[in-house]
């Protein structure tokens, strides 16, 4: 098989010829641009700026020599230049707080601060108050809380919302179809559109990053709580981004057709490391119509299988998932409450594809030895990739500090698996 044949019969639920591996083909599978930089010298490729892929987890793009030495089988159709990152556009130089070289979007208006820590301003505004903070040893940025108090009388969703969800346009069905015949004529790999249009309440969109003054309620705690408080504010503002998510994926179709094999629809997590953040029953009700809807557009109208990532320990509501159409689930967070991979294999194994759980990136990866690495991967890949159902990637993305001896380990772990 190639590299597309062996994910089209994974996520299909059929045996490949080995286990496919994934690194890099979406913002949730990826690794931090730090240690993608030790990772090309240690596999003794050229050295060599690395340009960020997704700006506030300072992702790297996985470059087609990375890929082929490590076997990688999926590669992403991200989205074009934008104040997030993505592919094309120009760019500028940028150094991390250990002194790899980077190059992030030439649009981005960023500066230090006088503690030493880098701030970047909404829009390229640096008259705007900053809505992304990087301390100075830091290797990714995170989100501010800059919107006023809410009143709970003047609560208006579509309003509150309206500069926050993204926007297919024409100059972007141009990129996508431009660049889903490059991906496609290039190479055999499986393509992912990591298009993510239905994060319904992401946490990563909440604080408005890219607007000026946003408003709302914005705060996580505050959105949390407007589950019980405000619910029908919370259903407006769905209402709201999934008529955007399904106008930008017929507008995304016609783009790309089925050059792509997999879509990623949704960022939201769910759960917590002890467990879900709300009650199954408020998902139910708030969430799930809505992402049935997305997930029904998509069914009826292509071939591509949707791509669902959402941490913590939310086994429970994998049923659900699957009733809505989700046909992915990554990232498999083993290491969470009730995410037993043997128990998960069984239960649901036949009929959701897991996307990763492949090695434990909080602890064993970072913190573990190479043998407890191996030892870990093996065991991981004899539970879940028996009948297909699976592609191998870790368990979110790959942070830095990550000692590179133990990355490597991985792969020839899987390697060793895969009899390559």
């Amino acid at each position: 098989m190639n590299a597309k044949e062996r994910v089209l019969a994974a996520i299909n639920h059929k045996q490949p010829d080995r286990v496919p591996v994934d690194l890099g083909s979406t913002s949730v599978t990826g690794i931090n641009a730090s240690t993608l930089y030790k990772l090309r010298k240690a596999l003794n490729l050229c050295e060599k700026e690395i340009h960020i892929q997704q700006l506030t987890q300072m992702l790297g793009v996985v470059d087609e020599d990375v890929r082929q030495k490590l076997g990688v089988d999926v590669i992403g159709l991200f989205n074009p230049s934008s104040f997030s990152g993505g592919d094309g556009g120009p760019t500028q130089p940028f150094v991390m707080s250990d002194g790899t070289p980077v190059r992030i979007q030439a649009n981005i208006a960023w500066d230090r601060i006088r503690d030493g820590g880098c701030v970047i301003y909404p829009q390229g505004d640096p008259s705007a108050k900053p809505s992304l903070y990087m301390p100075t040893d830091g290797f990714f940025f995170d989100a501010l809380d800059r919107a006023e108090p809410f009143d709970e009388d003047a609560l208006s969703p579509v309003e509150d919302f309206q500069n926050t969800f993204f926007r297919v346009g024409d100059k972007e069905a141009e990129y996508y179809a431009r660049r889903s015949k490059e991906l496609a004529e290039s190479g055999d790999y499986a393509i992912i559109g990591a298009l993510n249009c239905g994060s319904l309440g992401d946490v990563a969109l909440l604080p408005g990053r890219d607007e000026k003054e946003p408003r709302g309620i914005r705060r996580m705690d505050d959105w949390l709580a407007a589950h019980i408080l405000y619910p029908d504010y919370i259903k407006a503002v769905f209402r709201y981004q999934t008529d955007i998510a399904l106008q930008n994926l017929r507008l995304y179709r016609e783009a790309v057709g089925n050059r792509i094999q997999i879509i990623q629809v949704s960022g939201t997590d769910f759960g917590t490391q002890n467990g879900p953040m709300f009650r199954l029953e408020l998902f139910r009700e708030l969430y799930k119509p809505f992402y049935r809807e997305i997930n029904d557009w998509i069914h009826r109208h292509t071939e591509w299988k949707t791509f669902f990532h959402c941490c913590g320990g939310i086994a429970d509501f994998i049923e659900d998932f699957i009733e809505m159409g989700v046909d992915i689930l990554n990232p498999v967070q083993l290491s969470a409450a009730g995410m037993d991979a043997a128990k998960l294999k069984q239960r649901f194994g036949g009929r959701i594809v897991f996307w990763g759980g492949g090695v434990d990136t909080q602890k064993t990866l970072p913190f573990g030895t190479t043998e407890e690495v191996r030892d870990e991967v093996l065991a991981r890949l004899a539970i879940l990739s028996g009948g297909g159902g699976y592609v191998f990637n870790g368990i979110h993305n790959i942070q830095a500090k990550t000692p590179v001896e133990n990355l490597i380990a991985v792969f020839d772990a899987v390697r060793e698996f895969n009899g390559v």
